[in-house]
């Protein structure tokens, strides 16, 4: 009973996404709400500030339409709740951000200090409830192992790196067709099988939806992309792995299972320090995977290895969740 209404779910959410997603392409094209392409990027990508932007608000809100429909009781479930409040929070700060930059084509309202400042609160007022709805009990599981960590009033700190930095580590690998929708919805699997495990139905419902409409907008985004995720999409990603991740008590099977946006942020990293530290570049260009192309890759191959990266951590993800 619970795999068919997994099913209908994720189905359900496929199907309406599916059918908005040529409406919404058509509407962001009218008013021409396209992607805004840095200066800095390679050349060959400055071609998709022609493609429409925002497409991550379809697999934000369908969603929760769905959910609504099949499981309304989901919503009184504390930790669906809180997974489901950070994917729409930080969610609207991708769809913030993206309406300073693409509609009133001004990105000084909402500045990075800004932003990180915003993420925090959030993330914050996330680990208080997180912390009292488990009446402080909180720490860390090692993977492959029953051990538990107790770390205390500490853990709000994990949580504010969690969902700060996976959100816009999603944010830095949403730079080729179809590689942070595919990358972000092959690494939900291993969570998927993991809410499962612990009979969290009304996680596994959640995130059942969101892989539904996830995929809906990868028929739209995979190259030539018609649609672009925007930061509301990237964001809200992000903030919906950590989250979850958080909430099954799997935090640092994350390092594991995201690996692949943990390099494309420390490739930043590197890159930043090294330049100011030595005055060189580490990489020919970051994040990483513009770096593939530089070395002679083409787009759809950089995204294709990626994936088979990430189907390789999820396998060993969905291996963790066998120890559950």
């Amino acid at each position: 009973m619970e795999l068919k209404m997994n099913l209908m779910i994720f189905l359900a959410s496929l199907v309406i996404s599916l059918g908005l997603y040529p409406t919404f392409i058509k509407f962001m094209g009218r008013f021409q709400l396209n992607q805004q392409v840095s200066e800095y990027a390679l050349e060959q990508f400055k071609a998709k500030k022609q493609t429409p932007t925002m497409g991550g608000l379809i697999f934000l809100c369908v969603p929760l339409v769905v959910l609504a429909i099949f499981n309304l009781r989901a919503y009184l479930h504390i930790p669906t709740l809180l997974v489901i409040a950070s994917f729409v929070s930080f969610g609207l700060i991708g769809l913030y951000d993206d309406y300073l930059i693409i509609v009133k084509k001004d990105n000084i309202g909402f500045t990075t200090l800004k932003k990180f400042i915003t993420e925090v609160v959030l993330a914050i007022l996330f680990g208080v409830l997180w912390y009292n709805y488990n009446d402080g009990i909180v720490g860390l599981a090692i993977p492959f192992t029953t051990m538990f960590i107790s770390i205390g009033w500490l853990y709000l700190l994990v949580i504010i790196f969690m969902l700060s930095g996976v959100s816009n580590a999603v944010n830095l690998t949403d730079g080729m067709d179809g590689l942070a929708g595919g990358t972000v919805l092959i690494a939900l699997v291993p969570y998927i099988f993991m809410a499962l495990r612990l009979e969290n139905s009304n996680l596994a419902n959640f995130l059942f939806a969101v892989i539904g409409s996830l995929l809906a907008y990868l028929v739209y985004n995979t190259k030539p992309a018609k649609v672009i995720m925007g930061d509301v999409g990237s964001l809200s990603l992000g903030a919906l792995l950590a989250a979850t991740a958080i909430v099954l008590n799997q935090e640092l099977s994350l390092v594991i299972i995201g690996l692949i946006f943990v390099l494309e942020t420390l490739s930043v990293i590197i890159q930043i320090g090294s330049v100011k530290l030595r005055g060189k570049r580490v990489f020919p260009y970051t994040p990483i995977h513009y770096s593939f192309t530089i070395w002679g890759m083409k787009e759809k191959h950089v995204v294709y290895m990626f994936y088979a990266v990430g189907l390789f951590l999820a396998i060993i993800g969905i291996a963790i969740g066998f120890t559950l």
